[in-house]
């Protein structure tokens, strides 16, 4: 009776010791995959950062220069910031008011789409 004892605690320590093998293994399993997928979204990213930094610029400069432009026609500089500033107020307000749930939603399916793939 004794050797059985010994035998059945010796399985019941090669269980236990499977079972935290395991545990560790689908820790490290879960570990790699987040940091798999944070690295996709990441390197997705950047590209698309980098072309919006220099679309932006671009619109900076077009603005800039549409602003001196439309304040030399009407006499004073300023003037043409003021109607360079009016057209983004409208601009914001109407994405602002009509189409923020539908740019939300199309963001979220995109960050959903990277994090699934």
């Amino acid at each position: 009776m004794s050797e059985e004892r010994e035998d059945n605690k010796k399985l019941l320590e090669s269980l236990v010791d499977r079972v935290t093998d395991y545990g560790k293994t689908s820790y490290e399993l879960v570990k790699l995959q987040a940091i798999d997928k944070s690295s996709d979204v990441v390197s997705s990213v950047i590209p698309h950062a980098f072309v919006l930094i220099l679309i932006a610029s671009f619109l900076l400069f077009l603005n800039l220069g549409l602003a001196f432009w439309l304040g030399e026609i009407l006499g004073k500089i300023f003037y043409g910031f003021f109607i360079v500033a009016a057209f983004y107020v409208l601009v914001g307000l109407v994405v602002h008011l009509f189409m923020h749930k539908q740019l939300k939603e199309i963001i979220r399916n995109y960050v959903i789409k990277q994090l699934l793939k």
